[in-house]
């Protein structure tokens, strides 16, 4: 197993026009660790999802998609609580209004005793995110539970989402996770709210900083490195910040520098600002190089 990751895998709603005058929506599946997998899936990696889902058809659309992109599963599903919900709305080209339908969600419900089996079978890397941790106390204790097993790397992406919780809290609950992490991954903002990107080299941690299209820098051992992000269409801009962390985590496994982490994430995050979806986008490992394609060219 090269990846455990876990978290809400909700059903997505993508809504054609403005959603209080109805009309079409196309469903999907979304969730910053189910894209995740999903993206390392695509890349070639052995990825095992753990969660909650309701026992209802929403449910067995997050379990038949994540199967059918190849991440193995270990979904409890809770028969008291139904699969949540996310809502997206493309309000301007460049502007997603997202409405959650989640509070008190199967996978909202997650507790640490769900993750024993997925814990003991291991994995070279876990990774999780600050969504997980800010959905209650079961979900913040089993992402603690998983950050203080040993025997894997830990990466921590921080993914401060201000309507599940404050910045108070978040900073206290994932600060302390950020400084037992190995590698920690947030944009700027969400790097000073888990102790500042000093404080954290400070604790060995690797930093990974996403610039969005800037592209994104690391402070490693070996140094401070950017790479600049690369210029493509922006369709839909929600997940880009998953598929970005699946690239650069890609690379982490497969042993390249620095350098090649950032340009293998930064290239995942292009594809997925291509595509409508929070994961639809993302590439395989044989389209990472059809970026440097000159514009305009046909694969025929």
């Amino acid at each position: 197993m090269d990846v455990l990751t876990f978290g809400e895998a909700m059903v997505a709603v993508r809504a054609d026009g403005p959603v209080r005058l109805g009309g079409a929506a196309r469903l999907s599946i979304a969730g910053a660790e189910s894209n995740a997998a999903i993206g390392l899936a695509r890349l070639g990696h052995v990825v095992r999802f753990a969660g909650r889902v309701g026992a209802d058809e929403s449910g067995a659309l997050v379990e038949r998609t994540l199967r059918a992109e190849g991440v193995e599963l270990a979904l409890r599903v809770d028969p008291d609580a139904a699969t949540g919900l996310v809502l997206f709305e493309q309000r301007l080209p460049d502007v997603t209004r997202v409405e959650y339908h989640r509070a008190g969600s199967a996978g909202s419900r997650l507790e640490p005793d769900d993750l024993g089996d997925v814990l003991a079978a291991g994995a070279r890397l876990l990774h999780v995110t600050g969504v997980t941790a800010a959905l209650g106390p079961g979900p913040l204790d089993a992402v603690r539970r998983a950050v203080a097993h040993p025997g894997w790397r830990v990466c921590l992406d921080v993914n401060f989402r201000a309507r599940l919780w404050s910045s108070e809290a978040a900073a206290a609950a994932l600060g302390a996770l950020a400084r037992e992490a190995d590698v920690v991954i947030g944009s700027p903002e969400e790097l000073e709210l888990v102790g500042g990107v000093v404080a954290l080299r400070e604790a060995g941690c690797e930093v990974v900083v996403k610039l969005g299209a800037d592209g994104a820098r690391a402070l490693s051992a070996d140094g401070e490195h950017t790479a600049a992000g690369h210029r493509v269409g922006v369709v839909d801009s929600v997940g880009a910040g998953d598929a970005f962390t699946a690239g650069y985590l890609s690379a982490l496994l497969d042993g390249l520098d620095v350098p090649g982490r950032l340009a293998r994430g930064n290239a995942a995050g292009a594809f997925a600002v291509a595509t409508r979806g929070d994961w639809e986008g993302l590439p395989t490992r044989a389209e990472l190089d059809l970026l440097g394609l000159p514009a305009g060219v046909a694969l025929r």
